[in-house]
């Protein structure tokens, strides 16, 4: 993330990072502390059932294996300013190059859908929002991890959680309130600090641990579950043009287009 950081998005101008950076930073080894921390932190909101259909939306794969097994289908959106890679790497690609305000889904097509760098790098956040809404069925689920306002990842280009809009617990709340979303379960990771030193890498998971118990207000990431609300009557805005809907089939020859080929 380092030649990122020389390119650090200026407050209030969220950009999302391209999907090469992405994919290289979760090869790393914080990467991977990132995976086996935020992980259970997921898990712990609850998950899909069989009969399930579950999307994640920005740069979600990292999480999103463990679903594979357990829901009817898993497919992963990435955004046309990022870029798409294949996954999963052991079968045909069931991800998609999408607009985040034109998702290619009909409404409440969808069980859960989970947002990872996806609300911090969008520029307009609640148009997204109301697109999860539309694409999610009646009492479906949407689950975010965003980088905590007041934690040291969000001040850190050693990972892509320090580019973009951080967020604390209130303003998560207001903006699924605003999109007719009711939070229901809130987690935390991340409670050491981003640093690249192997034995604090080793040591990740007794320290978040400690944490978690100590200082949960400075942890990293903030992982939230909401509801969809159906007898919400706030007058929701509708910015999508008429856009084609559909049940994206996977597709065998996929494979990684970055933002700067696009």
């Amino acid at each position: 993330m380092d030649n990122a950081g020389r390119r650090r998005r200026r407050p209030g101008k969220p950009m999302y990072l391209d999907v090469i950076e992405l994919r290289d930073f979760y090869s790393t080894l914080l990467g991977a502390v990132v995976v086996r921390q935020v992980g259970p932190c997921l898990a712990a909101l609850g998950g899909p059932q069989p009969s399930d259909r579950v999307l994640g939306f920005g740069f979600a794969t990292p999480f999103l294996g463990p679903l594979r097994g357990r829901a009817e289908r898993v497919l992963a959106f990435m955004p046309a300013g990022q870029g798409v890679l294949q996954w999963p790497a052991d079968g045909p690609s069931a991800t998609a190059l999408v607009h985040e305000d034109q998702l290619p889904l009909a409404d409440s097509s969808l069980d859960w859908v989970y947002l990872v760098h996806a609300l911090e790098m969008s520029q307009r956040p609640e148009v997204l929002m109301e697109e999860v809404r539309r694409v999610l069925a009646p009492g479906g689920r949407v689950v975010a991890v965003v980088p905590n306002r007041q934690g040291p990842w969000a001040r850190s280009d050693r990972s892509p959680f320090g580019f973009g809009r951080p967020y604390s617990r209130g303003q998560v709340k207001r903006l699924f309130f605003a999109a007719g979303f009711e939070a229901d379960r809130w987690r935390t990771a991340l409670h050491v600090p981003p640093a690249r030193s192997r034995s604090l890498i080793r040591a990740a998971a007794a320290l978040d641990r400690v944490g978690a118990e100590l200082w949960p207000a400075f942890s990293g990431v903030i992982c939230v579950r909401a509801m969809k609300q159906t007898g919400h009557v706030a007058a929701l805005r509708r910015r999508r043009a008429l856009a084609p809907s559909f049940s994206p089939a996977l597709n065998p020859n996929a494979g990684v287009v970055g933002r700067s080929a696009l």
